[in-house]
């Protein structure tokens, strides 16, 4: 006969997988004594639930410690929200914690869930609802108990980080009876009167304290309200519906302050910085289109057509002094050449021929004689000389030939 053999892993897996399809097992509330708790160094936090019939090993890794906001001790009666599962390489089960509450806060914390399960299936929870927090408000609502420390935190520290900031002061009820409706109330009044953001909270306390802050109708007023909501309940470790709601959770309402106040100082250093460099920046260019500058004016002055009109009248200068030196030397060259032909004219004059001891002769009609041809003896000649003319009558004609 055929046997079925198996090995362990797949018996521990099997029955993992049985775990793990059971749905109610996936999401459980067990309460019981917490015995053997062990904080590891890894951040786990190993602890047994017991009752007076047995015992149950749990677990709560690290990364679900935002669900446990007190510190487990040996012997305290607990109601832990988590799922049953097997750790296969022991083949044991055990339960994963996901939320620790005490006991006392049972069923006030089974409200608490079935309240946040139901508006995070309506989508109240949702970021693309949330809206931004303005970065630089001027007037800051807020909605919290008209003494207290929360109220006192948020005055102190808007006053230190911006006195220019106007806070208006809801005085609202913040716990017991009415609480609720205070609350509502603060929140739609301040959304009607211009403020850039509504900061809604109260100190720490108990769940029982807090418990206005986990209803259902402050929740909606704080959905349906147009401007920006801070949350700020409790302390760090306390979370109420209302910040899964809001558009921002404060851990305390120091916190939410400081979020919501923007630091005057901070900016003022900021703009002192920004001002510095932009002088700085401011300085260098100026400095560079100086620079620009003279360098184009030299430009423009070695262009400037006065330059141009001083180059050319230094041209006509020297075009003129070129035509003088011309003019001069062709005056010179013509002087020259007119003192060789006085020169000539001179050698050629018949003054001058006189002055050499000659004389010139003239007859009677005026005509030169020039040979002995044209006379005859006793003809009248006018003889001119140096001073003066003589005349006479020719007594003789002899010829004569001169060697030349």
């Amino acid at each position: 006969m055929a046997r079925n053999v198996y090995t362990v892993k797949q018996v521990n897996s099997y029955i993992k997988n049985m775990f793990t399809q059971d749905f109610m097992l996936n999401r459980i509330y067990v309460k019981g004594e917490v015995s053997n708790c062990k904080y590891h160094t890894s951040g786990h936090i190993y602890f047994s639930l017991k009752d007076e019939s047995g015992t149950i090993a749990c677990v709560m890794f690290a990364g679900q410690r935002g669900g446990l906001s007190f510190h487990m001790r040996e012997g305290q009666q607990i109601i832990v929200l988590g799922s049953v599962n097997v750790y296969e390489r022991t083949g044991s089960y055990q339960l994963y914690a996901q939320e620790i509450r005490l006991d006392g806060e049972g069923t006030l914390y089974e409200k608490y869930q079935m309240l946040k399960q139901e508006l995070e299936e309506m989508g109240m929870f949702a970021p693309e609802y949330k809206k931004a927090i303005p970065r630089y408000a001027k007037r800051i609502g807020v909605v919290t108990a008209p003494t207290g420390a929360a109220v006192r935190d948020i005055m102190n520290i808007s006053a230190r980080r911006n006195p220019y900031v106007q806070l208006l002061l809801y005085p609202a009820q913040v716990q017991g009876e009415g609480a609720k409706e205070s609350i509502v109330r603060g929140i739609r009044m301040l959304e009607t009167k211009n403020v850039d953001v509504i900061i809604v909270g109260r100190g720490g306390g108990s769940i029982e304290d807090l418990w206005a802050f986990n209803d259902e109708c402050v929740a909606r007023a704080i959905f349906d309200c147009q401007v920006p909501v801070i949350s700020a309940v409790g302390h760090e470790t306390d979370v109420t519906i209302a910040d899964y709601v809001a558009d921002l959770r404060a851990p305390t309402p120091s916190a939410a302050a400081e979020l919501a106040v923007w630091d005057y100082r901070q900016l003022q250093g900021y703009l002192d910085e920004c001002r510095l460099r932009m002088n700085r920046s401011m300085t260098g260019t100026f400095r560079i289109n100086r620079l620009r500058l003279k360098e184009l004016d030299v430009r423009l002055s070695y262009l400037h057509p006065r330059h141009k009109l001083q180059d050319q009248q230094q041209r006509l200068i020297e075009l003129e002094e070129e035509l003088r030196t011309l003019m001069r030397d062709r005056v010179k060259e013509a002087r020259h050449r007119l003192a060789i032909q006085i020169e000539k004219l001179n050698g050629l004059s018949p003054v001058r021929k006189l002055n050499q001891g000659f004389a010139y002769v003239e007859e009677a009609d005026g005509g030169v004689v020039k040979s002995i041809r044209q006379v005859e003896k006793g003809d009248e000649l006018t003889v001119y000389v140096t001073d003066g003319l003589i005349r006479t009558s020719v007594k003789a004609v002899q010829k004569k030939t001169y060697k030349i």
